[in-house]
């Protein structure tokens, strides 16, 4: 009820508590109730005895109304699950995913105590950033999703771009960088039966608000955000909607034309290839320079005398220390 009194005031530009108790078949005292749930949530609203209520403002906040008023997509988005803080919004969802949750649930926090990137890595979640999670149940075979990483990251730099005066780069295998630094990061992970994919849930983390000095001090030198990027204000939920959008986008061209399409749009949009750069696994570091992306997502490395090889996991460093 508090969201069909939230979406009255902004389809009117003043109602009064009278109006409001008639239209939705409740008292005038639990208008005012709904009202100051509002209130408590960052909307500002003004009252007036003569004329009623005005929404003033909106706050920059993921809850649950504002980002499906933001929504343009058919699946993703379809649930929403949206917290204050919470320890890791992957977990929650691969949780979620293991439970039987639906395709296009998103789980959504303002901050994680826990945020976690690729390899166990820690993901600073400082207020004002965004992050969330999506479950994917795309129905295709352990090896046919490995591309998936890149396709996510087509789709984040895309959505991304119109918020920043430099094209966003992409960064093998699971980064989006403005101006070289890290804006962005995404951690796919996923579980199968007979080399059937069961679910999939992508993470996606991006540095909105954030302030340099609000960027852990150890990756201020390699991070920035849309705060110092962006062209224009950035409101999460509205950005959020243009991402969601975008992956659903992406995932579609990926599930009916395969992954070549998106290999040639990371391709366009790549930061890494063309560069000599240095791959540490969990067993070898592998030097040389990135030359192609394989139909399967992998890294295609021109090593010393000329020998092709082909990367599939690691952490990636430019030449000169670089590491986003």
């Amino acid at each position: 009820m508090k969201d069909t009194v939230l979406k009255s005031l902004k389809q009117k530009r003043v109602v009064s508590g009278q109006s409001l108790a008639s239209e939705l078949g409740i008292s005038r005292t639990a208008v005012w109730k709904y009202v100051n749930q509002l209130r408590r949530e960052g909307y500002r609203i003004s009252s007036s005895p003569r004329l009623g209520y005005t929404l003033d403002s909106v706050p920059d906040s993921l809850l649950a109304a504002e980002i499906e008023e933001n929504l343009q997509t058919r699946i993703q988005g379809r649930k929403i699950i949206s917290c204050r803080e919470m320890q890791s919004t992957q977990d929650h969802a691969k949780k979620l995913a293991i439970q039987g949750g639906s395709e296009g649930t998103i789980v959504v926090a303002e901050t994680q105590s826990a945020g976690r990137g690729r390899m166990g890595r820690s993901w600073a979640s400082p207020p004002g950033g965004l992050y969330f999670s999506v479950i994917l149940r795309p129905g295709i075979t352990l090896a046919g999703a490995a591309g998936l990483p890149l396709v996510a990251a087509v789709a984040l730099a895309r959505a991304i771009q119109p918020y920043t005066a430099v094209a966003p780069g992409l960064k093998w295998p699971n980064d989006v960088l403005i101006q070289k630094r890290k804006a962005a990061g995404i951690l796919v992970e996923m579980s199968a039966e007979m080399d059937r994919l069961d679910w999939v849930v992508i993470g996606i983390g991006v540095n909105v608000a954030a302030a340099s000095v609000q960027l852990p001090p150890e990756i201020r030198r390699t991070s920035t955000s849309l705060a110092i990027e962006s062209t224009r204000i950035v409101h999460r939920a509205q950005l959020l909607g243009d991402i969601l959008y975008e992956l659903e986008e992406a995932l579609d061209m990926f599930q009916t034309q395969g992954f070549e399409p998106l290999r040639k749009q990371w391709k366009e949009k790549s930061h890494t290839l063309g560069k000599h750069v240095t791959v540490v696994g969990s067993r070898q570091s592998i030097e040389g320079k990135a030359v192609d992306i394989d139909g399967s997502g992998a890294l295609v490395m021109e090593c010393a005398g000329g020998i092709r090889q082909r990367v599939t996991s690691g952490d990636l460093f430019f030449k000169g220390g670089a590491h986003g």
